[in-house]
């Protein structure tokens, strides 16, 4: 992958005063601001789900294109992968965003709600492409001073394990050569609109999703002697992977487990032969996340042999636990405290919700800003994944004119 060549449209070539720099980032993410609300609105009006990004992709790429960028080709269907050549030479650093929607009927009543029945983006990512797409622009338009290459992850499907980071990274999206680091965004509806969060080290779980398959015998419900019945292994297995948290799992760490489904039998007066558990783990900790799933196919092993059953753990899908790089988290805070002074960071908690960002700091440091969007005054309130989340819209030019001036800050920190 060769970086791609953008015509730079700086106002001007000179070299700038920090102060300067931060005026110029300032007065040009409050002119995209208008417009970046228009692209935001037209994405949650058109919802699309993971892996099924088509029209998201092909619009995002007209928007691009009108400031010339160039896509690289992938071979995936969705997504998109381009980057802007700096006027000064530097690393290469990467911004990344998600583009898919949930399945989820929205009820907001909002002008520009969803359009598309059961679809809604529930979680940001409408706001986090026009973010992104921000800052591309910006950065376009100052490119005579940007020390470096900033490379643009337009990613698919994070809401549905595997993901599609692994995909991109796959493709090189960290290579040739390699990004310095990554810089990543998510809306938070408990930081106030014009403020960030930040943490470093582990701020989202790894999430590991099961499905645990069990076999028994049938046999009519009147002669279960002569059955092995399914069901109530499964029984079994809910209750002791309860006891796996409580028991094998240090107290002061977060971990759950998770059934969410069952599915077992064919009628009321049948031994059912065949029972499922779909579940998932969360762990902020790797460490325990590969205990608690050692566990689990340990008792599933020994409560089928005791009843005289077969089980088997199937593993869909695995993201690593989020840890933050410090370094990169310092870079995020001195860019919002530079543009818009101080008290504008504070330190959000951890939480047990995954995002496979945390794929890419497998491989590169970097780290995922939350960008503020609670405004009660609106019912910008709501958590990720309800159907009545609205995110403030100001919330864009802050995480425009931030993400901008951190890129600046992470390629002068890693130069």
């Amino acid at each position: 992958m060769s970086p791609t060549k953008q015509k730079s449209s700086a106002s001007a070539k000179e070299n700038l005063s920090p102060s300067q720099l931060n005026s110029l980032i300032l007065e040009k993410a409050k002119e995209l601001h208008p417009y970046l609300i228009e692209v935001r609105r037209h994405l949650h009006r058109n919802p699309e789900l993971s892996n099924e990004e088509f029209a998201t992709t092909k619009y995002l790429k007209k928007e691009l294109a009108q400031f010339g960028f160039k896509p690289f080709p992938l071979k995936a269907p969705t997504g998109i992968l381009t980057e802007l050549k700096g006027g000064k030479s530097g690393p290469t650093i990467a911004v990344r965003t998600d583009i898919d929607a949930l399945p989820i009927l929205e009820k907001t009543e909002l002008p520009f709600a969803s359009t598309v029945p059961g679809k809604m983006h529930a979680c940001g990512h409408d706001t986090h492409m026009a973010t992104v797409l921000g800052t591309a622009k910006l950065l376009n338009e100052i490119s005579e001073h940007i020390p470096g290459n900033v490379r643009f992850l337009f990613q698919p499907a994070e809401e549905t394990p595997p993901g599609g980071a692994r995909p991109l990274i796959e493709e090189g999206a960290l290579e040739n050569p390699t990004v310095c680091c990554i810089l990543g965004l998510h809306v938070d509806p408990r930081v106030k609109t014009g403020k960030i969060g930040l943490r470093d080290g582990p701020t989202m779980a790894s999430v590991t999703d099961i499905d645990i398959h069990i076999a028994g015998v049938s046999a009519h419900a009147a002669r279960p002697n002569e059955g092995v019945d399914a069901i109530v292994v499964a029984a079994e297995i809910v209750t002791s992977l309860q006891r796996i948290v409580s028991r094998e799992i240090d107290p002061l760490h977060s971990v759950a487990v998770t059934i969410g489904k069952i599915e077992g039998g064919n009628a009321r007066n049948v031994i059912a032969a065949n029972a499922k558990l779909t579940l998932t783990l969360r762990a902020l900790l790797s460490s325990d996340a590969k205990t608690a799933l050692k566990s689990i196919k340990r008792s599933v092993a020994g409560i089928c042999k005791a009843y005289g059953a077969t089980g088997e753990v199937e593993v869909l899908a695995e993201y690593p636990s989020l840890s933050n790089t410090p370094r990169v988290n310092q870079c995020f805070e001195k860019s919002m405290t530079s543009l818009f002074g101080k008290g504008r960071v504070i330190e959000t908690d951890q939480v047990l919700g995954g995002e496979d960002f945390a794929c890419y700091l497998e491989h590169v440091p970097g780290a995922q800003v939350r960008l503020g969007i609670r405004n009660p005054a609106i019912g910008a309130t709501e958590g990720w994944h309800s159907d009545r989340f609205v995110v403030d819209e100001e919330a864009i030019y802050y995480g425009v004119a931030m993400m901008a001036k951190t890129v600046l800050v992470a390629l002068d920190s890693y130069a």
